[in-house]
């Protein structure tokens, strides 16, 4: 069970950073829009860590369910974005920029959020 918690932390993360690295490659772009990486990366983030809340109500540990509850609602509003502009040929700068913040955010909760690094 470790080692599957491992591995889908290691996708998890993978995930975010696609989505953060797809949005970032575009900074200095005139027009944005929803790429590949955004779209991979902000699916597999989402499944990495649904897939990731079962491994470990599965095990001994706690789960902060009110951090989970924060992490899933932000993914979840990320993903519908993403998916809902996908097809559109450029998405305003304000949508954009929302994404990354949300992006940032999730990390941010993740991180700061946390009893391990205390």
């Amino acid at each position: 069970m470790h080692t599957l918690r491992l591995i889908l932390l290691f996708a998890h993360l993978l995930g975010w950073a696609a989505l953060f690295g797809g949005l970032l490659a575009q900074a200095r772009e005139p027009y944005k829009r929803v790429n590949a990486a955004m779209r991979d990366g902000v699916g597999t983030a989402f499944l990495t860590g649904l897939a990731l809340v079962g491994v470990l109500e599965a095990g001994d540990g706690d789960v902060n369910h009110a951090k989970i509850a924060v992490k899933a609602v932000i993914g979840l509003v990320l993903l519908v974005l993403v998916m809902v502009n996908m097809r559109k040929e450029a998405i305003p700068q304000g949508l954009w920029t929302g994404l990354l913040v949300l992006t940032a955010a999730n990390v941010a909760v993740a991180v700061f959020w946390s009893t391990a690094h205390g």
